[in-house]
């Protein structure tokens, strides 16, 4: 079994609600199990600006599907909860958006995969809720919660829980 870390966002529709669908999707489709889900965070856009605000959450789970497997996986899922991957704009609205971050201390440099992901440690709207999840994991040499201190997390902040 591998622990997976995966981020998920979203900006159009019911995105708390398409989480929770996907989160089960994952867990049934990549035969995983679910081994720690952070709250939901609302984010600032990133790249094109003009759009609605983000909600951003990461999971981690363990799996025994390897990486090239659950990222069909999790882009079948997006494709299910409407998500368009040829035909959307880069950065822009979407419905879900499912990033694999990490794959146990895997490191993948493919056009189709890179592991760990290329930007994690860059990007607050992921850091946030991963450093809630796994503050000490170290990925790619760098632990979560240090490369959290070294980025601006101004305009997010953590949604009540849903009942």
């Amino acid at each position: 079994m591998a622990s997976v870390l995966i981020a998920l966002g979203g900006n159009v529709g019911d995105v708390r609600a398409t989480f929770r669908k996907a989160i089960a999707n994952i867990c049934g489709m990549a035969q995983a199990a679910l081994l720690a889900r952070s709250s939901d965070y609302s984010t600032p856009p990133w790249g094109e600006a003009q759009q609605d605000s983000f909600i951003n959450a990461c999971i981690e789970i363990d799996t025994s599907l390897d990486p090239h497997a659950l990222l069909f996986t999790l882009h079948k899922i997006e494709s299910k909860f409407g998500r368009d991957r040829k035909n959307e704009q880069r950065w822009g609205p979407r419905t879900l958006d499912l990033d694999l971050i990490a794959y146990d201390d895997v490191t993948l440099n493919k056009p189709e995969l890179t592991l760990p992901h290329p930007r994690w440690f860059e990007r607050a709207f992921v850091l946030v809720p991963l450093a809630e999840i796994v503050p000490d994991r170290v990925i790619a040499g760098r632990r979560v919660a240090d490369a959290l201190a070294g980025v601006s997390t101004e305009g997010i902040f953590r949604l009540a829980d849903l009942d």
